[in-house]
């Protein structure tokens, strides 16, 4: 069943309408990103008797949200099978079962098959956002993790297999867990005050209870599973400590709920997972909600399953959030929500979260002197790696941000204020040594694309100065820095200096300016552009100018895109990066005539699972697809599902193409393509040279295995 996001209030329906990382950052920079207890590994480096899926970038579709925007699909019996890259004893997986599914992999050591093995399930995941167009369900992914009873060593060999539901694999994290944290000297022990660590029995009041007798010193969590039922609050001036975040696990959606603390409240070395399978933003369904007082801390925590990891409201002076990990939270992983000072924010890892993964947010008052440091993101699946939203004197540094989805950009400097009283961005805004990762995303609510790294006047000018230093990005789908009025007010990005970037691979282009505005840029080097250096058309048209200065030092992103009517698509102009990618995948599909929920856009999804079916008995039956632009198309590759419960037919297909959607003209008569399981249900259509279409049209007259028109995939290659 699909998680619904339900009372969420117009102010945040509005903030959302806004692997192993191995990127290299430069050698001044190497440090980006948190320093890590475990080595993750890509699903698709590793052997397998499985299905690559992927890569792909299309909204929706389970490989856009995985890492490295590839995975491996494990039918019942298939494995993949991992080199551990170090010692461990421990593995955490980030998995994609379908909708409504459980099940479990089998785990092998070196070939030996393990007596336990790991449950996955698709509880948590398949989050509804009705309102957001063309991507209505998010959040595919899951994690689960189990110490492996043994320590395995570098080269060694750790296989998961489908036990029968079928379960894709994107990532696992190798660790070498020490042993349990020992109860510390003078603390008060949950258990002495009657809580259960076999997770049967109500901890709640055990908790208080200790809570109470601690104050000013420890309250030890020993190794167990403990149950809350409700949330705490009163809690100041104490030490929450578990004995390491594998061992003293506290199950609960709610751990701290309250408006403000005295001081010095401490959380660290235990895990908190919730229950949490929908949004609902009235909930306080986060391990904490509001205030931990003035000079307290986070560390060591294992945060899973909650709507969002902290919700900071309050006076959280001087706090600081450090070595933990955030996974699969349906909204923000931590969010500073005005009148945060002199915050730390370093050292975290962050993955699968269904909101801005780190947020300051400067309502009621300024967010002011705080900072996101060393901290690795990836996959926040419908908003931004990191966001400022307003505030003054924030510094955003040595972040590695990796595979944003749907809504986001890496790294977000914004004067979108959601509500009011805000306090816009002033003073210095710091950001600096980051390193970006396949991040910015088509905008479903724009219709067009978001880029790497975004300063945006959305509802007033940037006045702040903002400085952008020492940046590497590396295979952005579409533009490496925006500027935007994202309200469509076009108010100015002024006071921007962007010095010392590498950019490597931008689909589109290097500056995306939609408003108007100046900044400086210095030392920026991109190679491997995908359309042109510069598109610089500020909306509305005729606001206002956007200038860029030359400080010198730049290089390979001198053109400038001409037409400010059209967007550029990806490899279109002076380089294409990937002159063999499916021109098809992604695009606007639409039909004459579709079955149930076999819709149009299931033919150009990059997943050969999925199938557009048209009208039942109704020939003839066309598919439209919209390349965006006018491309030389050499080849068209058919698929039907590659399953042999589809039986071979033969499909009656003739190939229509268009350069403005109005006027067709046959480029493939009236054609029978046989479509056989035997041979992986595909069809081949070659295209005569000279073919140049933006509309690509297939026109279905018969089918003998069914009687509509069917295709799971429809792909379109410049190369023959």
């Amino acid at each position: 069943m699909h998680r619904t996001v339900r009372g969420m209030p117009a102010a945040m329906v509005v903030a959302l309408s806004a692997g192993l990382l191995t990127a290299t950052a430069p050698a001044a920079h190497a440090a980006a990103g948190a320093s890590l207890p475990f080595t993750s590994v890509e699903a698709e480096s590793a052997t397998t008797t499985g299905t690559k899926i992927g890569p792909d970038y299309t909204q929706g579709t389970v490989a856009s949200e995985a890492s490295g925007r590839q995975a491996v699909r494990l039918n019942s019996g298939q494995r993949v099978e991992f080199t551990v890259p170090r010692a461990s004893n421990a593995v955490n997986v980030s998995y994609n079962v379908p909708d409504g599914q459980s099940g479990s992999l089998n785990v092998y050591v070196n070939g030996t098959k393990l007596a336990k093995t790991l449950p996955v399930t698709s509880k948590y995941s398949y989050v509804d956002t009705g309102w957001i167009a063309g991507a209505k369900t998010h959040h595919f992914f899951d994690n689960a993790r189990m110490l492996l009873g043994q320590s395995v060593q570098a080269g060694d060999k750790v296989a998961f297999e489908s036990t029968g539901t079928q379960v894709t694999v994107d990532v696992a994290d190798f660790e070498q867990v020490g042993g349990e944290a020992g109860q510390p000297a003078g603390s008060v022990s949950v258990t002495s005050k009657g809580a259960d660590p076999s997770g049967n029995g109500d901890s709640t009041q055990a908790f208080r209870d200790a809570i109470a007798a601690a104050q000013g010193g420890v309250v030890w969590i020993p190794p167990g599973d403990y149950k809350l039922t409700s949330s705490l609050s009163g809690v100041q001036n104490v030490t929450l400590q578990g004995a390491g975040s594998w061992y003293s696990v506290v199950h609960t959606s709610r751990f701290i709920d309250q408006s403000s603390s005295s001081a010095s409240v401490h959380l660290k070395d235990f895990a908190v997972l919730g229950e949490v399978t929908e949004r609902v933003d009235s909930n306080p369904d986060n391990f904490v909600n509001g205030s931990l007082g003035p000079n307290s801390s986070v560390s060591g925590m294992w945060l899973q399953h909650l709507k969002v990891g902290l919700w900071l409201t309050g006076n959280n002076d001087n706090l600081v959030v450090e070595n933990n990990r955030i996974l699969d939270t349906t909204a923000d992983g931590l969010n500073l929500n005005g009148n945060a000072h002199g915050v730390r924010v370093r050292n975290n890892f962050l993955r699968n979260q269904g909101d801005d993964s780190l947020a300051m947010w400067s309502l009621n008052g300024a967010d002011s002197n705080s900072s996101f440091e060393n901290n690795t993101i990836s996959q926040p699946n419908l908003a931004n790696g990191i966001a400022i939203y307003g505030g003054t004197d924030i510094t955003v540094s040595d972040n590695l941000v990796s595979d944003t989805n749907a809504l986001g950009s890496g790294i977000a400097i914004s004067n979108q204020k959601f509500l009011d009283p805000f306090s816009p961005l002033s003073g210095t805004i710091t950001v600096s040594g980051n390193t970006l990762v396949r991040t910015g995303a088509m905008n479903p609510n724009w219709n067009h694309p978001m880029g790497a790294l975004r300063v945006d006047s959305y509802d007033s000018a940037v006045n702040a100065t903002v400085n952008i230093t020492d940046t590497t990005i590396t295979d952005s789908p579409y533009g490496a820095f925006e500027f935007v009025s994202g309200g469509g007010h076009g108010y100015s990005t002024g006071n921007v200096n962007v010095s010392g970037a590498t950019v490597k691979n931008t689909g589109t282009v290097v500056v995306q300016a939609e408003t108007q505005g100046t900044a400086k840029f210095s030392n920026v080097q991109a190679t491997g552009v995908g359309a042109a250096g510069i598109y610089n058309c500020p909306y509305p048209s005729g606001s206002g100018t956007f200038t860029i200065n030359d400080g010198g030092g730049n290089s390979g992103w001198s053109s400038t895109w001409s037409d400010c009517s059209t967007w550029p698509q990806p490899g279109q102009g002076n380089t294409d990066p990937d002159p063999n990618r499916n021109l098809a995948k992604g695009r606007p599909a639409t039909a004459t005539g579709s079955q149930d929920v076999y819709t149009p856009g299931k033919a150009v999804d990059g997943d050969a699972n999925t199938y557009w079916e048209s009208t039942n008995n109704a020939f003839p039956q066309s598919l439209t697809v919209d390349l965006g632009s006018a491309q030389a198309v050499r080849k068209l590759t058919l698929k039907l599902p590659p399953s042999s419960a589809w039986g071979a037919r033969t499909q009656t297909v003739t190939v229509l193409g268009s350069t403005d959607g109005s006027n067709y003209s046959t480029v493939v008569g009236s054609t029978g393509y046989r479509f056989d399981p035997a041979t992986g249900n595909t069809a081949t259509v070659s295209l005569p040279a000279g073919t140049n279409l933006r509309y690509l049209r297939l026109t279905v007259t018969a089918n003998t295995g069914w009687p509509a028109a069917q295709f799971s995939e429809v792909e379109a290659y410049v190369t023959s």
